[in-house]
């Protein structure tokens, strides 16, 4: 099993902390504004300071042209479809739900290892995936009847988390000679445009008034937190770490949405809610704590 590093840890933490805030925050700002629109002026906002960072940085922008296709597909799997369907989702599920419906990715994306990459887990990672399973499963305890009453939220989520799942292993492997930074970059100029295009597409008879000041408050946050760090912290992990180690290490995420979205949203929590952050946390250590050298007593 894989030693996380320093780094990576401290980029765990801030990404769980900012990434797991966003849902309920995401559900206020598109509660009060249209989805698509909302994801793109987050996006729109953001690249521009993405790029500062690569400047900053002194991060290079170029990518040769025979790269494109590869980075292109790197997108859509990464960050097309999952933008494009969680943001759509989000409006029929409450926020700390969608976050759990959206983190099934890691059991998705172990069996996607297995039986697509061929990819041998130890019994540890499988046992760390089956926790994570029954985590997710009692989170969602006293919401299937809430669920079946809004199927095509709950469809788009869990396709946004398999695709999403392929991705990650994509990206684990891809051999593009790029700083993830640059990838991150130009991931996110197509996903931009690509969200721009569907906005003006599904929305613009929409475009009456401008945001208010609250929704203007998840828009930014969004663009510096959530596409500007949280984005880049995801890619740097899922290129550096093994597959199951970089989605499992980010479970976190969803068990913060729904205690998030309890305390800010007035969701009740149960017995299985508890239950479920004790069985996360077991899968987070089966991928993430260190394992004894070989030949150690």
């Amino acid at each position: 099993m894989h030693s996380i590093s320093r780094q990576h840890l401290v980029l765990l933490v801030l990404l769980t902390l900012i990434w797991g805030v966003n849902w309920p925050i995401m559900k206020v700002g598109i509660m009060g504004y249209h989805p698509l629109s909302f994801r793109v002026l987050s996006m729109w906002i953001g690249l521009p300071v993405l790029g500062l960072v690569l400047v900053w940085r002194k991060v290079p922008f170029r990518v040769a042209r025979e790269h494109w296709g590869p980075l292109v597909w790197l997108t859509v799997f990464n960050m097309l479809v999952w933008h494009t369907l969680a943001v759509l989702a989000v409006q029929s599920l409450s926020s700390g739900r969608a976050a759990i419906l959206g983190y099934t990715m890691p059991v998705f994306s172990a069996i996607v290892g297995a039986v697509w990459f061929g990819q041998r887990l130890p019994w540890r990672a499988w046992a760390g995936v089956a926790a994570a399973a029954l985590g997710v499963t009692l989170l969602l305890w006293h919401e299937f009847v809430r669920l079946s009453g809004a199927p095509q939220g709950v469809a788009m989520m869990l396709v946004a988390a398999a695709v999403w799942a392929v991705g990650t292993q994509m990206m684990r492997r891809t051999t593009l000679p790029y700083s993830t930074l640059t990838l991150c970059f130009w991931m996110t100029v197509v996903a931009t445009v690509w969200m721009s295009f569907m906005a003006w597409l599904l929305e613009r008879h929409l475009w009456t008034a401008l945001p208010s000041p609250t929704v203007w408050a998840t828009i930014v946050y969004n663009a510096l937190g959530v596409f500007a760090f949280a984005q880049v912290a995801w890619l740097i992990l899922a290129r550096d770490l093994p597959p199951i180690a970089s989605t499992l290490s980010v479970m976190m995420i969803p068990v913060l949405g729904v205690f998030t979205g309890a305390w800010w949203l007035g969701e009740v929590l149960h017995w299985q809610d508890w239950a479920a952050v004790v069985l996360i946390m077991v899968a987070i250590a089966s991928v993430l704590w260190p394992a004894r050298a070989a030949g150690a007593r």
